[in-house]
């Protein structure tokens, strides 16, 4: 189906035996709801609207996202303010989402719908207002989704926030009638979202993709009215942006994601907090960080005391705030990243100190890295003096990014090849996979095996950066990261094997087998093929064409061949 088009069901979606989508099918794609929030005198913060009106979050998310969806107090944010949180769902809540769905199939790990969480997109407003108790109009737009898609949404909220605050719900209404229009994500796919008078064209990531891939070129297509807004990324940030007064540490903060040691950033406001927070996500990419992350984080979440009360190592987890009262709390956390509103050195960002945590205090901690830890690998002293020398040159910062990221993503994969191609060294011939016989195992990873395997196939082969790159591996085994990792990968290897196992079995004389075998054989192997079957379908394997409705055809000429009583009996298993 072309993209492009109207109204139709896509992937993803839910269609009724007439053919009718369910109601908000494609809307629920997209987003899990709108919401309003709003200052109460008596509550506080409290939601003034929820659309669709019967959209499914329990009191205890209802309360997560008032108390994300304002800065701290502390802040004092006037205007207009853009941000994210990400919040954990209720436990035992069912989702529209969960098990293998066609868009987490095809799309990149870091872009994957999350089961477990939603993602945040706010728009706060707060200007003067006489006609307010309080003196003041506060209120925050909020698009609460399951996709990563930050760049997507905040461009979407500074299309309909601005016109929402004039003219409130029925505009709301008719943005999300829209949405529900629009066709569902499919990785791979160039769209066209059409919204309030603006059509947003953009691309969705396919696992495919090369990564670092030069940006997407707007599409070919008849004449659209009006002509579309083509967004080059759904998802990435201004990655120098958030780094540019910590470019001289971004090996450290990259090992520190790498390795998923616990982390508090402290930003002034809850923009550069959260932006801040997923640049740190982002810098380890396509590597999936495996482990918590919170871009804004309120001592009203409900996780803030499981997180401030460990007796023991602080949790693995990113936390991004802006109440400098916090400290305090997180004085025992081994790396606090503290930043202040940029300074400039002449021409250049004020780079900030790596400090001692002993000299963390209060209030008036000074923009620093507090932190004992000592990087396993040398800085990139060439990467430093380009950023910089870029600065100077006055460098468009989306030249500055390209660069940052180019860096960054070489970086990682020099680190994560290795162990790619060790991985496959673990996967069984394809010739021991046989079709009368279960597939072969996967060897087990070997930790001592992988390192021996570094001093010819290790990272020197792609990166020029010296140090202990031995132990970084050792301890990169030991985080949240290496098991997130090597799960996705065994998961990958094993529905690889039943593929081909599949395959070898669709290729095989099945009739000729049976002919000299009894009844309960022949039911057994049918049984087991329809299992197989089953499972390959609900999995949505990426198996050949023609594969498994050859596999159908073989499993009913065997029925067919056995005794009607029989017959009948397989029949309504």
């Amino acid at each position: 189906m072309d993209p492009f088009d109207g109204p139709g069901p896509l992937p993803d979606e839910t269609v009724d035996a007439a053919g009718r989508r369910s109601p908000w099918a494609r809307f629920s794609s997209w987003l899990e709801c709108v919401c309003v929030v709003t200052f109460d005198l008596e509550l506080g913060q409290a939601i003034e609207l929820v659309y669709p009106h019967d959209a499914k979050l329990t009191e205890k998310e209802k309360t997560g996202i008032c108390y994300l969806s304002f800065p701290d107090s502390y802040s004092g944010c006037l205007g207009d303010t853009k941000f994210s949180f990400r919040l954990r769902q209720s436990v035992g809540r069912s989702g529209s989402w969960f098990g293998e769905d066609a868009y987490n199939r095809d799309a990149p790990v870091t872009l994957q719908r999350e089961p477990a969480h939603f993602h945040g997109y706010v728009y706060f407003r707060q200007v003067k207002d006489v006609s307010v108790k309080r003196g003041y109009f506060q209120k925050s737009l909020v698009l609460v989704s399951r996709l990563p898609y930050i760049h997507l949404f905040h461009t979407l909220l500074q299309i309909i926030a601005p016109e929402y605050f004039e003219k409130l719900e029925p505009c709301l209404e008719a943005v999300c009638n829209e949405i529900d229009q629009w066709p569902s994500p499919v990785p791979g796919l160039t769209l066209n979202l059409p919204v309030m008078g603006v059509v947003l064209q953009v691309r969705i990531p396919s696992k495919t993709d090369k990564p670092g891939g030069s940006p997407v070129k707007q599409a070919l297509k008849e004449n659209l009215l009006p002509a579309p807004t083509m967004l080059p990324t759904i998802h990435e940030l201004d990655l120098f942006k958030c780094f540019q007064s910590v470019l001289i540490h971004l090996q450290m903060l990259w090992e520190l994601m790498l390795l998923g040691e616990p982390v508090v950033v402290m930003a002034p406001s809850p923009d550069i907090s959260s932006e801040s927070v997923l640049a740190l996500v982002s810098s380890i990419a396509p590597l999936k960080y495996c482990c918590d992350y919170r871009p804004y984080f309120t001592i009203h979440d409900s996780e803030f005391r499981e997180y401030t009360t460990r007796t023991q190592a602080p949790p693995n987890v990113i936390l991004g705030i802006t109440n400098p009262f916090f400290i305090k709390t997180f004085q025992c956390w081994p790396h606090i990243v503290r930043l202040g509103e940029l300074k400039m050195w002449g021409d250049m960002p004020k780079q900030v100190k790596v400090k001692k945590l002993a000299k963390l205090k209060t209030l008036d901690t000074k923009p620093g890295i507090y932190t004992a830890y000592k990087t396993f690998l040398h800085k990139d002293k060439v990467l430093i003096k380009r950023l910089l020398k870029g600065i100077q040159r006055k460098r468009p910062s989306e030249v500055q990014t390209a660069i940052l990221r180019r860096h960054l993503l070489e970086l990682t994969q020099s680190f994560i090849i290795p162990l790619e191609r060790y991985m496959a060294s673990l996967m069984p011939l394809q010739r021991s996979v046989t079709p009368w016989k279960t597939p072969p195992q996967i060897r087990p990873f070997n930790q001592e095996e992988f390192m021996g395997t570094l001093e010819h196939a290790g990272p020197q082969l792609t990166s020029v950066l010296k140090g202990d790159w031995m132990g970084l591996y050792r301890k990169f085994f030991r985080s949240p990261n290496f098991d997130g990792w090597y799960r996705l990968r065994h998961r990958e290897m094993t529905q690889k094997l039943e593929c081909l196992h599949l395959e070898v079995v669709c290729d095989a004389d099945l009739l000729g087998w049976t002919k000299d075998k009894s009844e309960v054989e022949i039911v057994d192997l049918v049984l087991k093929l329809r299992e197989k079957l089953v499972k390959a379908r609900r999995q949505q394997l990426s198996m050949k064409d023609g594969v498994l409705d050859k596999l159908e055809g073989f499993i009913q000429t065997i029925i067919s061949s056995l005794p009607e009583d029989l017959q009948n009996v397989l029949h309504r298993c």
